[in-house]
């Protein structure tokens, strides 16, 4: 996992501000601020290596003199950052977040120039360590356990060139791909490392998969039509199950996301009996609750997704593939206009209120 970097621990520090000038009340420049401002192309590994002592100061606020009375400002110190960022205190608790392109956090503001209330003292700036905290944003999150397929479905949707073995946890880091459609249209796609059962529990990389989930619009669930099984001394899951494990996970970190716009696709479809096996878990998809009573009591999950989409696939043949671009850029256009109606409503709402 080490070449990709989720989390950073840095220093900041508002600038002094200056001296006042006693003779003639004149009051001192405040301190620069420590701004973090949200960045598309940048990323923490970036920052790291651009910085590797990970201090920011800010400038330090001019003094007062009898050409100019009012001193000025110091300079602001801008530090860029990437989308998605969340700003966390030495105590983890969350201070601020950036989200879209262009916005900014005041990490440490400057301190107050000196003037008579401070004995024409200058005051030192703000000083903190925080944490910069990464949860990948995506427009859509693959979710699988191993070996379903992930990797290799991303390498057929985008240009991304993800490492593929035939063997579990192939995935050790998070691999980004972009859908390009004909009429220039970029949908961002994010494989993130397998997920296994437990991972509520963060049993393998449980918490650091679960959190990137957190910061994507949609789920892809991707599952192998033949089950799964992650190793010989694991018990072996049929694929109705490993979608309602899958969903059970998702649920025990955080009811939300089970929320959010979810596809499913059905890969390896070139396989035999593949018909046969779809033909059973359309059935049990149809009318899930009709099988639940199968399942041990643990493995259910309180609310069964209900799929926008279900789309059989072979990462191998190419069978299905454009059928899910399709499929994928339909429910992110309809829920991008869900959101725009949302927006109106609430505009409206607010016009009516003011009036």
């Amino acid at each position: 996992y080490s070449n990709f970097i989720d989390e950073l621990r840095i220093y900041v520090r508002g600038g002094t501000g200056g001296m006042g000038y006693p003779n003639l009340g004149g009051e001192g420049g405040r301190g620069g601020d420590v701004w973090f401002v949200a960045r598309e192309r940048t990323t923490l590994k970036s920052m790291r290596e651009k910085y590797p002592q990970k201090r920011f100061v800010a400038g330090t606020g001019a003094n007062s003199s009898v050409k100019a009375l009012k001193g000025e400002k110091g300079k602001d110190c801008e530090v860029n950052v990437p989308l998605g960022i969340s700003v966390l205190d030495d105590d983890g608790k969350q201070i601020g977040e950036l989200d879209a392109a262009g916005e900014r956090f005041l990490a440490a503001r400057g301190g107050f120039g000196g003037s008579l209330a401070t004995n024409f003292l200058p005051c030192k700036g703000q000083r903190r360590t925080v944490h910069l905290d990464l949860k990948l944003i995506a427009d859509v999150g693959l979710v699988g356990f191993p070996n379903a397929g992930k990797s290799s479905l991303l390498s057929k949707i985008s240009h991304a060139k993800p490492e593929i073995a035939n063997y579990a946890f192939t995935t050790i880091q998070p691999e980004l791909g972009k859908i390009m459609y004909a009429d220039y249209k970029q949908i961002s796609v994010a494989d993130l490392p397998g997920l296994i059962e437990g991972a509520h529990a963060n049993k393998g990389r449980g918490h650091k998969f679960l959190k990137h989930v957190e910061r994507t619009k949609q789920l892809l669930f991707v599952v192998d039509i033949s089950g799964f099984q992650l190793s010989l001394k694991t018990q072996f899951r049929t694929t109705f199950e490993t979608i309602l494990l899958l969903t059970k996970e998702l649920e025990l970190y955080k009811e939300e996301l089970v929320t959010k716009p979810a596809l499913l696709a059905i890969n390896k479809m070139d396989l035999p009996c593949a018909k046969d096996n779809l033909d059973e878990l359309m059935t049990q998809l149809e009318n899930p609750q009709d099988f639940l009573h199968l399942l041990e009591e643990e493995m259910i999950p309180a609310n069964t997704l209900d799929f926008r989409e279900v789309i059989p696939i072979s990462t191998y043949t190419g069978e299905g593939i454009e059928e899910l671009k399709t499929c994928i850029r339909k429910s992110i256009d309809e829920q991008a206009e869900q959101v725009n109606e949302e927006y109106r409503k609430k505009k409206l709402l607010l016009l009516q209120t003011s009036k």
